[in-house]
């Protein structure tokens, strides 16, 4: 076959195709004939391995440390990254033998020798044998992104996958939730006096020799690890009370969770992290020993607040690092009377900001993030004298039934970075089932906060000027707003009150009731009537408003009634922001007293008395005096702590709780 002189292509006696080119195509000759030249150099590389490391760039600090324009580190980097490792050595070090473990950056996988050992003395430390971890060399993957941290826990975690999304999906073992009976707290001589102890406490004791044999097993077993994760974060958006803390594990899942919900520093920040506040040890894949005293199961998670540690050993549930760090929020803050607070908040575009306290199910999380207001977080906040501040850098929303016409921004921030804890996904495409429960009910996303478009950063903002109290009654007699006075504001905080559904699989249908002292017993360190009375001096001196939100049921208990349309009480929270539900017309309810609107913008006027709903009138009444003995039970456990001066606040307070 001969050319046809359009470039095509021409055949010889032997079969085998002869390349020609078009007439119309340049012909170079520097280049040796080559019509066009699409050759490059080789790479620099003489090794594969040397090909890799032209791969990745070196990250340097790029965002000026408040404003200032002087050299951000007087140091060499050399010399910087030396006294780093010297802190984790000291952070890691045992309290039984004369140094920390030999630590080096970088993952062990890259089989790097390291050219320097940095290791931390402790002099006043008796010395004994030399053991093998001592020998060994201790890898510190320490602060690594989001994308370094998917490839650790892809390559080493098993149950680890990306989802159709980005999400990072992962397994927390078998404990999918916290461990409440299983957290201790070292009782010395003063936190005997500070804290809350017995009846109704969330604080077990536990005496500081047995946290020095749980603190040692979780370091020896850190130690003897190839690699371990540290992360140097803070807490609190507020810059004059941040707390800095190190938080050192040996699971990626874990560093990636932590990254997600501290604040994340820069790297100019880190440069200047030095010693940690505080510092969390999790070797939550090895158990504590049952033998050892105080210790119950194989999980214990252990405070000391002299020392500024938390130690958790037997699980891999990552939230109890978040809700063990709430708590030293919750000692540490009011120290500098700061009112911490187990709430969500966000801010109108008029600068109008809304505290939203509630348990677990009652839509915290939800109606905080609005997509017309600015979400100044969702779950931990301070009240200072200046006024509110995030304590966290992200969110821990609920997946369970996520949906993305309901809660569209919580969907949108499931995307890579996003971990995703404990759900089901199609094991082809990936897609996740939300409403699957096969590993849990207690599904999880834990996500920057950043990752909702309406997010304020930072994360701070005025006086609140309105505080509103979530409950999800299941008993049907709660109206779906009242406006409160303060000593109701009072007594409705302090009980904390909600009602879960019992479980279908024991065939009981009846609610039940669930108190909460500050809507975060789990959390507070401190008697409850000391941070109601700390809230109750702000809101008299902001001229905040309480409000009861009832986001449960109507027209009768679960099970006959139905539950108060979401839709509905966006509408009652809008009526909040805006201001125009102070200025409505209100009833008083029976028993518990409570002022009710006779009407709301968007919302059916019928609802708003649950009375009006019920069509068995007697069973109403015998539902609400029922729910309102629970509450006189319940608070009868705080009845003996002042609040306020001469006693009054505490008459008051009684007073504004049921009354039959």
């Amino acid at each position: 076959m001969a050319s046809n002189g359009n470039g095509q292509v021409a055949m010889k006696g032997n079969g085998l195709k002869k390349i020609t080119t078009s007439e119309k195509q340049k012909y170079n000759k520097d280049n040796g004939g080559i019509c066009q030249d699409m050759s490059a150099p080789t790479v620099k590389a003489q090794t594969i391995d040397e090909l890799h490391s032209l791969q990745k760039k070196k990250s340097a600090p790029t965002t000026p440390i408040n404003g200032t324009q002087a050299p951000f580190s007087p140091i060499s980097d050399q010399e910087r990254q030396k006294q780093q490792l010297q802190s984790i050595s000291a952070s890691l070090a045992s309290l039984t033998r004369e140094t920390g473990p030999k630590v080096v950056k970088g993952d062990p996988a890259n089989k790097v020798q390291p050219t320097k050992v940095h290791h931390h003395h402790h002099v006043e430390a008796p010395t004994i044998s030399v053991s093998d971890s001592s020998l060994k060399f201790t890898h510190v993957l320490y602060n690594l992104s989001p994308a370094e941290l998917y490839e650790q826990a892809i390559k080493y975690e098993k149950g680890s996958f990306i989802t159709s999304t980005g999400a990072l999906a992962t397994l927390s073992g078998a404990k999918t939730g916290r461990a409440p009976r299983d957290k201790r707290v070292v009782r010395d001589d003063v936190t005997g006096e500070e804290l809350w102890w017995g009846k109704g406490s969330p604080n077990i004791e536990m005496d500081e020799h047995t946290f020095m044999v749980n603190r040692e097993r979780a370091v020896d077993y850190l130690n003897s690890l190839d690699k371990v994760f540290v992360n140097d974060q803070f807490l609190n958006w507020d810059p004059e009370n941040r707390i800095k803390v190190r938080i050192v594990s040996a699971r990626a899942y874990h560093s990636l969770f932590m990254h997600n919900m501290c604040i994340r520093p820069t790297p100019e920040e880190l440069e200047d992290f030095g010693t940690p506040d505080f510092t969390i040890y999790n070797a939550g894949q090895f158990p504590c020993n049952r033998y050892t005293h105080y210790m119950t199961s194989s999980t214990s998670i252990d405070l000391n607040l002299a020392r500024r540690e938390m130690v958790i050993l037997g699980t891999q549930y990552a939230g109890e690092m978040k809700k063990g760090l709430f708590s030293v929020m919750h000692y540490l803050m009011p120290k500098r009377q700061i009112l911490s607070l187990h709430s969500g908040c966000n801010m109108g575009k008029d600068g109008d900001v809304a505290l939203f306290f509630g348990l677990s199910g009652t839509g915290k999380t939800t109606l905080s993030t609005d997509p017309n207001r600015y979400l100044i977080g969702d779950d931990e906040h301070c009240w200072t004298e200046t006024g509110v501040s995030n304590i966290e850098g992200g969110c821990y929303a609920k997946c369970i039934d996520l949906a993305r016409e309901k809660e569209p921004d919580i969907w949108n921030a499931i995307k890579f970075g996003t971990v995703l804890e404990n759900v089901v996904f199609d094991e082809h495409t990936r897609e996740v089932d939300y409403a699957d429960r096969s590993v849990t009910e207690n599904t999880r996303a834990s996500y920057p906060i950043e990752f909702i478009p309406n997010a304020k950063i930072p994360c701070v903002g005025p006086h609140p000027k309105n505080v509103i109290l979530l409950a999800c009654d299941a008993f049907g007699v709660l109206p779906p707003v009242s406006k409160l006075n303060l000593p109701q504001t009072m007594y409705h905080f302090i009980s904390g009150y909600t009602a879960l559904v019992a479980g279908t699989e024991d065939g009981v249908k009846e609610p039940r009731a669930t108190f909460s002292a500050c809507f975060g017993a789990a959390f507070i360190m401190l008697h409850p009537t000391k941070y109601a009375a700390m809230l109750a001096e702000k809101m008299q001196k902001h001229g905040a408003t309480g409000w009861l939100v009832n986001t449960g049921w109507s027209g009768g208990s679960y099970g006959s009634g139905s539950r108060i349309k979401l839709a509905y009480t966006r509408k009652i929270i809008d009526a909040i922001h805006s201001g125009s539900l102070l200025k409505a017309k209100y009833v008083k309810t029976q028993v518990f007293g409570l002022e009710i609107p006779t009407e709301v913008e968007g919302v059916p006027s019928e609802i708003l008395d649950p009375m009006n709903t019920w069509s068995n009138k007697q069973a109403y009444k015998d539902t609400l005096l029922k729910l309102a003995g629970l509450f006189k039970n319940n608070f009868a456990t705080f009845t003996d702590h002042k609040i306020g001066k001469d006693n009054k606040l505490t008459e008051e307070i009684l007073a504004a709780g049921p009354n039959f």
